[in-house]
């Protein structure tokens, strides 16, 4: 019984004394090992890309768009009666129109008739007026010796009215041949044609709408431009160019057939009254010949109807402070690496902006270091390391027109 009991103990006393060894073990190896030594380092700057604040010489450009469309539109209509017999090959939409080429023909039969019973109306006239001439010189010549000889025996009304019956038959014949005219329609100018409402067989009477054209001399873009545009290009409101005042140059581009094309045109006038719903102001930019000596550079007329987008050369700014574009925040505020390497956030005055730069007055300086990458919460005093993002030359160059 007594042995049993000790084998017992054994089994339970020697688990918990060989726990509380291993725990003791540890206690002294963790007293025993060295500290380990520590380190204090500051927090590592943050990267940013910087350009150069440059000063230049700029023109200011100001970027709008508008649609183009003729200067001279016109409806063709029939002004007289009768049978289409004729239509030209060009008479189609997309036609080339030539001054005075006839498009259409009408039937001229009657007014061939109407002529000829004209001429001969004014034939008869003719001869009527001299029949009363010389009735008139006959009575002049018996009533010589009487005192108080009348107006009508001297057959003077008689003479009046075959003067007049003349005249009559002249306008007569003038009509005629207008009529017989305006069989053959034509246009006074070069152009295209934009509609085409008749056939031939069709029976057109005077006001029927036989198609539409317009000329290809000149076509206008209407482009709006607000406070800062205007500000920009240095215009009084109902502007317009003249001899002494010369229009500004317009660069116009749009994408055709897959390739960006540009034209060139001029800012002729502004309106003189701002538009009540939009608060703008529309000016008139036109070209011309565009569909001969001022296509694209690559052969493209500029139609009638494209969308397109214009760059105007505006004033010029001396001594300019330009920054890029991405350096701009918002509110108008610049992030600028200062001499300490740290962040220095700025407010300043935009005089003018682009997709690409910006013009900005107080509040940076040439050669300070501006940032153009992202800061995410940042703090005036901040470290920065700086990472030159494009040479100060190509900022320089760049710089010649905004």
């Amino acid at each position: 019984m007594g042995i049993h009991v000790k084998d017992t103990l054994i089994k339970l006393v020697m688990p918990v004394a060989i726990v509380f060894a291993g725990v003791g073990a540890f206690m002294l190896l963790e007293a025993g090992k060295p500290e380990p030594e520590k380190k204090s380092e500051p927090p590592r700057p943050l990267s940013v890309y910087v350009n150069f604040a440059a000063q230049a010489d700029v023109d200011l450009i100001v970027l709008t768009e508008g649609e183009v469309r003729a200067r001279t539109e016109v409806d063709l209509m029939a002004q007289v009666a009768g049978r289409v017999i004729s239509v030209s090959s060009e008479f189609t939409e997309g036609g080339i129109v030539s001054p005075g080429v006839t498009l259409i023909s009408i039937e001229d039969t009657d007014y061939q008739l109407a002529l000829s019973q004209a001429q001969a109306n004014v034939t008869e006239a003719e001869v009527g007026v001299q029949e009363a001439l010389a009735a008139a010189d006959v009575a002049r010549k018996q009533l010589r010796h009487a005192d108080q000889a009348s107006p009508l025996a001297l057959r003077k009304p008689q003479v009046a009215q075959a003067r007049a019956r003349m005249e009559a038959a002249r306008a007569s014949l003038a009509q005629a041949e207008l009529n017989l005219a305006r069989t053959k329609i034509s246009l006074p100018f070069d152009g295209r044609i934009l509609k085409k409402l008749v056939g031939v067989g069709q029976y057109v009477s005077p006001g029927t709408p036989l198609g539409r054209a317009f000329s290809t001399s000149v076509v206008e873009v209407r482009v709006p431009l607000d406070d800062t545009a205007l500000a920009s290009l240095d215009l009084p409101i109902g502007f317009i160019a003249s001899s002494s005042d010369h229009p500004l140059s317009v660069k116009l581009s749009a994408v055709v057939a897959g390739k960006e094309q540009h034209w060139k045109g001029e800012l002729v006038r502004l309106d003189a009254a701002v538009d009540s719903q939009t608060r703008t102001l529309f000016g008139q930019v036109e070209v011309k010949s565009p569909y001969g000596d001022n296509v694209s550079q690559h052969g493209m007329p500029l139609a009638v109807g494209l969308y397109v987008q214009a760059e105007i050369t505006g004033r010029r700014v001396t001594n300019a402070t330009v920054i890029p574009r991405d350096a701009l925040r918002a509110g108008n505020t610049v992030f600028v690496v200062n001499a300490d390497d740290r962040l220095s956030i700025r407010q300043v005055n935009v005089v003018h902006s682009s997709a690409t730069e910006a013009i900005v007055g107080d509040g940076i300086k040439p050669n300070d270091r501006v940032i153009v990458s992202s800061i995410r919460n940042p703090i005036p005093g901040m470290r920065l390391a700086a990472l030159e993002d494009e040479s100060r030359a190509s900022i320089v160059a760049n710089a010649s027109g905004l």
